[in-house]
């Protein structure tokens, strides 16, 4: 399938890790360019290496402001056809275990700057009448998940946002979606069970083994399979998907509406 984005322009949070990473790399691969963005610039001039002529890279810290007014100087006056906003998740903490500073924390974190970022280059988007905007956020949205009360509550709050706006702006040819990953094989998955080892002293694999065995697919998700249907949702051929958030959970989220 052709999904039409050679040559097109996406930003890329988290581009050196996990899943932006195989998004990133994914872009690349159907010849895309890329602004990865990441806070450690050494593993951005790595991944660099990778496609020197298809990625730009940016190293820092999107929850402050500065770092947005520099990304949009970066981009300039060139058309920018999608971005994957994707940054790692808050501490893994029960609710007893959290104080009101890791809220504020986990809004400025998790909340405030997706809020910023999307307001700075949604209208640059809609002057073009084109643009995808595409969340990565969790499965949390639709099912709590154990020990993650910070991204349980404040990842709700980014969904509520971009279905909102995904409304407000349904007809100028830009769509905000939310992809939400439930458990892949990658380091955040890990942070995960090692909280949960700390918490009951259980063997860090042991762990592992029976969260793989709860999945109702046998198996931890794959990141390139993830980045596949991320990187449609992010090309002219999902038009008519706005507004909506599309678990990639392997089954887990039980609901009707899952």
């Amino acid at each position: 399938m052709n999904i039409q984005i050679k040559d097109q322009l996406f930003i890329v949070g988290g581009a050196t890790s996990g899943l932006g990473k195989a998004v990133a790399e994914a872009l690349i691969a159907e010849g895309a360019n890329i602004i990865a963005v990441a806070r450690g610039e050494e593993k951005l001039k790595a991944f660099q290496s990778i496609a020197p002529t298809q990625v730009e890279i940016f190293s820092g810290d999107l929850s402050e402001e500065n770092s947005i007014n520099q990304l949009i100087k970066i981009v300039g006056d060139r058309q920018l056809h999608g971005i994957l906003i994707n940054a790692g998740g808050p501490p893994a903490k029960t609710v007893l275990e959290t104080t009101l500073a890791d809220w504020d924390d986990a809004y400025k974190n998790i909340l405030r700057w997706k809020v910023s970022l999307t307001k700075a280059f949604a209208p640059m988007m809609m002057q073009k009448n084109y643009g995808r905007i595409l969340f990565l956020e969790s499965s949390s949205v639709k099912q709590p998940i154990e020990n993650l009360v910070l991204s349980n509550s404040l990842r709700l709050a980014v969904i509520g946002f971009a279905k909102t706006f995904a409304q407000e702006i349904s007809k100028s040819g830009v769509t905000l979606n939310i992809i939400a990953p439930g458990a892949h094989d990658t380091p955040a998955i890990t942070r995960l069970h090692v909280k949960k080892s700390e918490q009951t002293g259980m063997p860090l694999e042991q762990i592992r083994k029976e969260g793989i065995a709860q999945m109702p697919t046998g198996l931890l998700g794959n990141a390139n399979d993830f980045a596949s249907l991320a990187v449609w949702l992010l090309s002219p051929v999902s038009k008519f998907i706005t507004g909506q958030t599309i678990s990639v959970d392997g089954g887990t989220v039980k609901s009707i509406f899952g």
